[in-house]
């Protein structure tokens, strides 16, 4: 998959740029490194697919009625083997 900007991946995961990182600093989201101003990224952060994978299960996490709490343990859950405990 492409990579995209914080912008583009908030738009696609349907919340705004402000959302995307309050998801960071909870720690759902990781936070790119920030690549050096020079070359094609511009010193952009670039978002790859599994950002926007885990961005569009937190928004259904939350549609079903998940709390942001809850979704964190869920992906640190995914994280691991124990599938009897997710």
């Amino acid at each position: 998959m492409r990579e995209v900007t914080i912008a583009s991946l908030a738009r696609e995961g349907g919340v705004g740029v402000e959302t995307v990182r309050y998801y960071q600093r909870r720690g759902l989201l990781d936070t790119p490194e920030r690549p050096s101003s020079t070359g094609m990224s511009g010193g952009f952060r670039r978002y790859g697919g599994e950002h926007v994978r885990r961005l569009h299960f937190i928004r259904s996490a939350q549609a079903a009625g998940f709390t942001l709490e809850q979704i964190g343990e869920l992906l640190a859950l995914d994280a691991t083997d124990d599938r009897a405990r997710v």
